[in-house]
């Protein structure tokens, strides 16, 4: 495999989900797939409103504000964590979780999906319904 050189993130690299803004740090194309990462900022009742999983992991870097996780553990129980500014968050693939911003206040943080490529897919099919009104 030849190694890519990575690109820079333009302003044109941003998508919107439901409220939340999302700007591509660094693509699924630019990683061979292994990861995505994204720049989130989520306004107050920002966030996927439901509990869902998949098989990437994903890893939070609360930025600024905080966001309510809502992760399933060993036990299958959901339990709500409050993660401030400065802290880091792992969400294991494949276990049932959400992401709320309950604040007040706008929140921002770094996330990166591990692998990358159905992540960074649903987000930008996201966008295109959010776009259209339909989302």
């Amino acid at each position: 495999m030849t190694p890519r050189t990575p690109v820079p993130p333009s302003s044109a690299d941003r998508v919107t989900v439901g409220s939340d803004e999302l700007t591509f740090r660094a693509t699924s194309d630019a990683t061979a797939g292994a990861l995505v990462a994204i720049d989130v900022r989520m306004t107050p009742g920002g966030g996927p409103p439901l509990l869902h999983r998949h098989d990437a992991v994903e890893i939070y870097k609360v930025e600024r504000g905080e966001l309510a996780i809502y992760l399933e553990d060993d036990a299958g129980e959901v339990a709500r964590v409050v993660a401030g500014t400065g802290s880091v968050v792992a969400i294991p693939g494949g276990r049932e979780h959400t992401i709320r911003n309950e604040s007040q206040s706008p929140a921002r943080a770094y996330v990166v999906f591990a692998p990358g490529t159905e992540m960074e897919r649903f987000a930008r099919a996201a966008d295109e319904l959010t776009s259209k009104g339909t989302a």
